[in-house]
């Protein structure tokens, strides 16, 4: 049995609406590992989407049903459900109907994470799966065996029998969790390290964010604070404690030495300076992109505030293998054009990785999918701004019309209006309004020597697609 205090709600049965969905399927992981019944459905699973997801829940003895209501049987039945899901979908009214106790995704999860010894929660605008990856790896190599709630698989810790391994069930004390601030959510965890990687704009303001994140940032026993980025670091003051880290900034607690930096196509590498002692470690990462040096010296400043010693956790870190669908390198064809699977899907998010792509030589096609019409209209413009200045006069974005899995969502406002700031604001930019149109387009004009990378949220078959690309090439 696990060592994490297991609440006694869990002995109850649960059933999880969404139980494809990023969030919703390595929590139920976790509840299941931890010894309670679960069930669930999902729209995709009706319409037939990723049908090895679901063949993968059904071997690992989750409980499918159709999304008609027939799987909530009993009011003794918990129903995990987004707050915003409607109440004409069929579980969320047999359940109230039943007068079953319902829990959003973050409540189940917040009181798993709040019931373990020793917690560790990533949060911040961007970058959270990739660090809460690089903390769990980290804690798993020092024998912690930690639990692990993340929003994307681990390929460290994928196996013929764990395809889809956005979470692990450890047997130890500790918990790893990214933490949403999207929902506000984050307001329910009380870590034993708060980690903060960044705050900028994504779904909430610039007001509602710093308000979470500077709650959140006191309620940890450490802060971990990027000293490179203003606000996280102007938050810092409501900690007990902080252990920053930064790549610029030298009055950071854990830094890189200036000018040790080495960067190509597939790896970075730069000497890491323990500033309280000067000690230095040779960090080697075998993923590109100073976005992802901060996210290395992230975890490794998390992993010390939780006891591990840099020098192991730099050692780790030379064997993470990064996640599925972050600057996730499909193939090259036999013509040298790369494609590369992404989940930018915010205007920091895309800016780290296009950045990471103008740092090494060759055209750029973008393709995005907005992953909804209520994110386009929250963030559009920056998102719009964001592929006008990263690219270059010779790249090229490619956008179809938002990803829509039905639901009553206004869907008055679209890509075009994207596509049309993209160009005023001096950038590149076609729109089609079918994905498998913007697939031929790309594969028609693709030339030896481009970078083709395809981003986008919430739709697994963009892996798909980007595969189909290369096949295409």
């Amino acid at each position: 049995m696990n060592d994490i205090a297991t609440p006694d709600v869990l002995a109850r049965p649960y059933f999880f609406c969404g139980i494809g969905g990023s969030g919703m399927l390595p929590l139920a992981m976790i509840v299941k590992g931890l010894g309670a019944e679960v069930a669930g459905a999902d729209r995709s699973y009706d319409q037939g989407r990723t049908p090895e997801k679901f063949a993968f829940l059904k071997d690992q003895g989750f409980t499918l049903f159709p999304q008609d209501g027939s799987g909530i049987a009993s009011s003794d039945q918990v129903l995990v459900a987004s707050a915003a899901i409607e109440d004409t979908v069929p579980e969320v009214a047999r359940a109230k109907e039943l007068g079953c106790d319902r829990l959003t995704r973050a409540e189940l999860l917040s009181r798993l994470f709040n019931a373990s010894p020793k917690s560790i929660a990533i949060g911040g605008t961007s970058g959270k799966s990739t660090v809460t990856g690089m903390v769990g790896w980290i804690m798993e190599c020092a024998g912690l065996a930690p639990t692990i709630m993340n929003g994307a698989v681990m390929k460290n810790f994928v196996s013929p029998d764990t395809p889809f391994a956005s979470a692990r069930v450890g047997g130890g004390e500790l918990f790893v969790s990214e933490v949403d601030e999207s929902d506000g959510s984050i307001a329910l965890y009380n870590p034993t390290v708060s980690v903060l990687l960044n705050v900028s704009l994504d779904h909430k303001s610039m007001e509602e964010l710093r308000d979470l994140f500077g709650d959140f940032l006191s309620r940890g026993d450490v802060a971990v604070v990027n000293a490179d980025n203003a606000e996280a670091m102007a938050l810092a003051n409501s900690a007990k404690s902080v252990l920053s880290f930064a790549i610029d900034n030298p009055a950071a607690d854990i830094g890189v030495e200036p000018g040790s930096t080495v960067e190509d196509a597939r790896s970075i590498a730069a000497m890491l300076v323990d500033r309280h002692d000067g000690a230095s470690y040779a960090l080697s990462l075998p993923m590109p992109g100073r976005h992802n040096l901060s996210n290395a010296l992230a975890a490794v400043a998390g992993a010390v505030a939780a006891g591990v010693t840099i020098g192991d956790a730099v050692t780790a870190l030379a064997s993470f293998k990064g996640l599925a669908r972050r600057f996730d390198i499909v193939g090259t064809s036999a013509n040298g054009v790369t494609v590369i699977d992404d989940f930018g899907h915010n205007p920091e998010k895309c800016r780290a990785t296009l950045h990471t792509l103008k740092s090494q030589p060759g055209r750029i096609i973008a393709f995005f999918q907005p992953h909804g019409y209520g994110p386009l209209r929250q963030m559009g413009h920056e998102l719009a701004e964001t592929f006008a200045h990263e690219l270059g006069s010779e790249d090229l974005t490619i956008m179809c019309d938002p990803v829509y899995f039905g639901g009553t969502v206004d869907r008055s406002e679209g890509t075009e209006r994207i596509i049309t700031l993209i160009q005023e604001a001096g950038g590149n930019a076609e729109h089609l309004p079918e994905r498998d149109a913007c697939g031929d387009r790309i594969v028609q004009i693709a030339r030896p020597g481009d970078r083709i990378v395809i981003m986008g949220a919430r739709d697994d078959t963009l892996s798909q697609f980007a595969s189909r690309i290369l096949q295409d090439i």
